[in-house]
Order: structure tokens, then sequence, then C-alpha cells
């Protein structure tokens, strides 16, 4: 077992885990797994798996809630805000760069030939993980239909999300004998980790629940969350701006269930017809910046609040306040999650040993792996065609909108990473550049 790291040598490869964030949920969540379990061996695949059912169960961007619950798990409340912080904090500065840009300039044609290389690169990195974490997960035969389910009741039916998840947990809940994991006898025991080195050490006192930790938790994340938000009503009044962005997106953060694709018609809506703070169409462009980002594609909210702010500036100058209004949209989308983490991470830990709980958290693994290869099919598809038909069914492609060039590069990247086993960081660099070239063609 490798060493415990420092807190500063967590700090630099959460970092570079913020950097490299591209690709929405799946694609985050595959480079987690990578970077977490594969190279560095700090969580095991079961508790990654564990964690990660949790937080599909959260409102807001579980990719992020994640590193969050990782973080705390190795170095407690510290450990867990500077891997939540440090996800969300690369992502959200180019966003503002690219908002400001896009406030004064428009669109960049060579930020769109850089990215497109970088996504095509995520392409391969989700289908990779889908590949490796469908292997380690779907055990049995009742695992394996529970993913086909999921993925089926997403992509062609269009349930959604929460109930998926939903009815995959009560499945696991309630029929036990189909999806719990093996017994110990008849399974290879969980790989040690460095949490276990932390309990080892007699470090692990914040993974035992009590209420009185509970109430402490409440007590401090419900005002950093609320606080600006009753300041901006009493001191600006429920008309303005701030006050808006601030109770809108703060909403947001509780009801975003699955992520950012499941609330953006309803932001969108909001935001142009409601609010008037967008201009029909501008929310397609704030996800086509968001997207080409490091971070949760929620981010796509703090350009709303950049042009909110921007285009309602009162007396302040337009640049400024559109930073502080994406800041706000920021603070008030992100701070829920600490809270969500930090009171139930320690109540989902000492579920880890508990029979139903554990063929819930079973079966609801199972159905990540279709969702995640929901989202890299949904990814894959806006990657690939320059239009995609949405309706009432499936997502389907207009064929003659096939873009050559993200194949290829994405083909060449899998290619790198299967076969010849290439490191990630090489493959985004050469495939960024393949896009910079490829950029100009059509």
């Amino acid at each position: 077992m490798a060493p415990i790291p420092s807190f500063w040598e967590a700090a630099r490869v959460w970092a570079r885990i913020g950097c490299l964030s591209f690709g929405g949920p799946a694609g985050q969540i595959a480079l987690m797994h990578k970077v977490l379990v594969e190279e560095r061996g700090w969580i095991s695949e079961r508790r990654f798996l564990h964690a990660l059912n949790y937080c599909m169960l959260l409102p807001g961007p579980e990719a992020q809630q994640l590193a969050t619950y990782v973080g705390w798990l190795m170095h407690r409340t510290a450990g867990g805000l500077l891997a939540g912080l440090l996800f969300v904090i690369p992502g959200a500065l180019v966003m503002l760069g690219l908002s400001i840009a896009y406030a004064l300039l428009g669109a960049s044609p060579l930020a769109a030939a850089l990215f497109l290389g970088v996504k095509s690169a995520v392409l391969a990195i989700v289908i990779e993980a889908v590949l490796r974490v469908g292997r380690r997960a779907l055990k049995t035969r009742a695992a394996v239909l529970v993913a086909v389910a999921a993925f089926l009741a997403l992509y062609v039916l269009r349930v959604p999300f929460p109930l998926v998840i939903l009815a995959a947990g009560l499945l696991g809940w309630f029929a036990p004998a189909l999806l719990a994991p093996p017994a110990q006898g008849q399974d290879a025991p969980e790989t040690p980790d460095l949490v276990d080195a932390v309990i080892a050490a007699g470090q692990g006192g914040h993974l035992t629940p009590s209420r009185g930790r509970a109430l402490r938790v409440l007590a401090v994340w419900l005002p950093v969350w609320l606080a600006p938000v009753v300041a901006l009503y009493l001191l600006t009044g429920e008309a303005s701006v701030w006050t808006r962005l601030a109770g809108f997106f703060s909403t947001m953060g509780v009801v975003t269930f699955g992520g950012a694709y499941a609330v953006l018609a309803y932001v969108a809506q909001a935001a142009v017809d409601g609010f008037g703070w967008l201009q029909p169409g501008e929310m397609a462009d704030g996800l086509g910046l968001a997207e080409t980002t490091p971070g949760p594609l929620i981010l796509v909210l703090q350009f709303v609040g950049f042009l909110a702010a921007y285009r309602q500036a009162g007396g302040l100058d337009p640049l400024a306040a559109g930073t502080l209004g994406a800041l706000l949209t920021t603070w008030v989308t992100f701070a829920p999650c600490f809270l969500w983490i930090f009171l139930g991470a320690p109540y989902v830990e000492a579920l880890r040993g508990h029979r139903a709980a554990a063929a819930a958290l079973a079966a609801i693994t199972a159905a990540v792996v279709g969702v995640i290869a929901n989202l890299a099919l949904w990814f894959g598809l806006h990657l690939l065609f320059g239009q995609v038909t949405s309706g009432l069914g499936p997502d389907l492609p207009v064929l003659a909108s096939f873009d050559w060039r993200p194949a290829l590069l994405a083909g060449a990247a899998a290619l790198a990473m299967l076969r010849f086993k290439v490191g990630l960081t090489p493959t985004l660099i050469a495939c960024a550049l393949g896009g910079l070239v490829l950029g100009s063609l059509s």
C-alpha cells in the first residue's frame, strides 16, 4: 500500500484532475477512476463505486461531489474542500474568461479548434471507462440486465434520471439475493486503499456518523450557502438582479438531479422568457462554452449569471458586475454540494456492511454503468454530428452532418490509450494539437 499522501501532495493531484476534467460527468468520472483507482491506488474499486452511487442520488454535479467525497475520506473536511474547490476553480476561471470574451467579441474560432481535439480525446476516455467499470461492476446476469434497462430507459424512453436510480435502488433493497455483492469467501477481498491506512493510523474518526456532528455540519454549511442570499435580499431588495440570481440558482442547486442536462431546458426558459437575462439561442452558446472547459457542465449557469449581471449592471461597470454575477452564481450552485457530502457521507460509509443497503447500492452501480453509457452516447452524438434531432424519443443524428475530424481524433486517441497504453496527458495534448491542425478544415 502506498503511503498516505500529504495534504499538499493531494492538492497537486486534485489540481491536475481539475484542469483535465473535460467531457461532462462521464469524462470526469472516467478521469477520476483512472487517476485515483488505476494510477494512484488511493481508493479501491468498491469504495469508489460506493461513493459514486451516493453522489448519483444527490442534486448537483455528481463528479464534483465525488471528488469532494474522496478528498473527505482521505483528509477530512479540509481534504473535501480542497478536492471540491480544485475541481471547480480551473473551469470557473476559464468559463469567466470565455464569458467576458463572448460578451465583448463573440465566439473564438481558435478556442473552438483547440477544444475540438480535447473533446475528441475525452470521448476515448469515456469509452474506456464504460468498458473498464462495466467489466468490474457487472458480475451477474441481473446486474447486466439492470445496466441495459437503465440505458434504454434513459436513451429510448427518456425516463427522468432520478426515477431510474430510485428504481434500481428499490430493486436491490427488496431483492438483495439478485444483486448483493458476493460473500467474502466467494469473491476476492476488497483491495486495501489509503482510506484503510487512514483508519489504521487512528485518523478515521470523521467516518463515524453522529447526531452532534450532523448538527455541526448544518450549523456551518447552511449559513455558508444561504447567508449571501438573505444578505442580498435585505441590501438590494427582491427585484434586484443579485437577489434573483441568488434565489433562482440556490433553488436549482436543490433540484438539479441528473446533472446539467436535466435542468438546461428549464433554466433556458426562465432566463429568456422569465427574467429576460438571455436572448434566444444564447443558452446553447453557453452550453457550448461549458463543454469546452474543464469542470462540471453546470458551469453553464455561471455564463447565465455573468450575462444577467453584465446587462443589468446598474451603477457598476458592466464587466465588474458580470464578474460578480458569475461568482455569485457559482457560489450558490456549489455550496450545497459540500453540505450534502459532509452531512451524508459518514452515514453512507456506515452502510458499507449492511446487506440490503449493499444490494441497493450494487443495483445503483449497475444502473450507473447504463447512465455513463447513455452520457457517452449523448456526448459522442453531439461531438461527431453537427445536427442531432431531439424529441419525445431518442436523440438521432442527422447523418449528413457527420464531422470526420473528431471521429479521426477520437479513433486515434482510443487506439493510443487502449492498444498502446499511452498516458492520459500525452493523449490530451496530442489531440489538442490535432484539433488546432484540423480545426480549419471542414
